[in-house]
């Protein structure tokens, strides 16, 4: 993580120009959160997607001292099909702190509900969800099922990978997601709408995360999704935005639906007790009616909308014009028909990722 923010850093700060808003307040943040064991709820920051090199080149705008303490920084989620191909990849992005991402247009272990997100969910919450043995190595040797259960989980009942929310050091974790859910490059820098993930997050995590939204503008020109040959290099002296939002007041904007959320969880426990059923399950687990309901389905879209707002803000920090308010509802684009990636109707770039 250390040679990769380097990296970037000296590609943003050598090879273009490169303006920052909000970063010293957003390094308060990172700075109260140095010490692990202080830590009292975790951070969630969410920002538009317009270049498949958002994530990591953002970050290079951090100091070295970040880049180099891996305990304080991101974790992110990655495409599973891309990012997780074979052994190389797979030991990169883990080590890189990414976590495998099924995208239910490309696997059928995808969606809302698929055992990453649990993962996810745990680590903005504090750790260990489960006591190791005693004998730790001894158990991990002999293949203990005890061990394997809390060390590992898998993202389609084949794969193995090491459970981060098992270790003490990621309690309260920062998780960085672009629920856009893939590359959008609008000519007037408008959002694509945002998917229900970040939802489960600010709902089901505990306590309540810090949310910080960032929105970026430039990437798109070092990485445009109508380049040419040589398609995976980088091109350089663009100018590019990032501007870190102020943290949001959780309570303000969210506290009220995380209520009903709740109430809502207590509803279907009582429903459950009287039939005799299971009322007790792990952090991140939850009951169809719970993932399928109306309610539950209704809290998640007003949720993803209060958060894609936040981000609007920021844009509109900037000097951006308001956008269509219809930009941020799914049936809009749908509008756009079965054309997945490319160039659409409204002269927008939508990259594989």
């Amino acid at each position: 993580m250390g040679l990769t923010g380097s990296i970037s850093r000296g590609f943003l700060y050598g090879l273009n120009r490169i303006e920052v808003f909000g970063l010293d307040r957003f390094l308060e943040t990172l700075d109260k959160r140095e010490d692990v064991d202080g830590r009292e709820r975790g951070l969630i920051t969410v920002s538009n997607h317009v270049s498949v090199l958002d994530d990591p080149l953002i970050w290079g705008v951090l100091p070295f001292r970040y880049a180099f303490n891996p305990s304080n920084h991101r974790w992110s989620l990655g495409s599973y099909d891309l990012c997780f191909q074979n052994r190389f990849l797979k030991a990169f992005f883990t080590y890189g702190q990414v976590l495998p991402t099924h995208r239910s247009a490309y696997s059928p272990h995808g969606g809302l509900f698929q055992p990453t997100m649990t993962q996810t969910i745990r680590l903005l919450s504090s750790q260990p969800f489960s006591q190791p043995p005693a004998n730790l190595s001894h158990a991990i040797e002999n293949s203990d099922p005890f061990a394997t259960g809390t060390l590992t989980y898998s993202t389609n009942d084949i794969d193995t990978f090491t459970s981060p929310s098992f270790y003490p050091s990621r309690k309260h974790s920062w998780i960085h997601i672009f629920p856009e859910g893939r590359v959008h490059q609008h000519p007037t820098k408008s959002l694509r709408y945002f998917k229900w993930g970040i939802s489960r997050l600010i709902l089901e995590s505990e306590p309540l995360p810090d949310v910080i939204p960032i929105f970026i503008d430039g990437n798109q020109e070092v990485m445009h999704e109508s380049r040419q040959f040589p398609r995976f290099v980088p091109r350089a002296g663009k100018d590019i935005k990032i501007a870190f939002g102020e943290k949001v007041d959780g309570e303000k904007v969210f506290g009220e639906l995380r209520e009903r959320w709740k109430r809502l969880v207590k509803m279907q426990k009582e429903a459950l007790k009287k039939k005799g059923g299971e009322t007790e399950w792990e952090m991140g687990e939850l009951t169809d009616r719970l993932k399928f309901g109306s309610e539950a389905v209704a809290l998640r879209k007003e949720v993803t909308m209060r958060v894609r707002m936040e981000v609007l803000k920021v844009r509109r920090s900037l000097g951006y014009p308001d956008e269509d308010p219809k930009q941020g509802l799914v049936e809009t684009w749908i509008e756009e028909g079965g054309k997945g990636t490319g160039k659409m109707k409204d002269g927008s770039w939508i990259g594989n990722i």
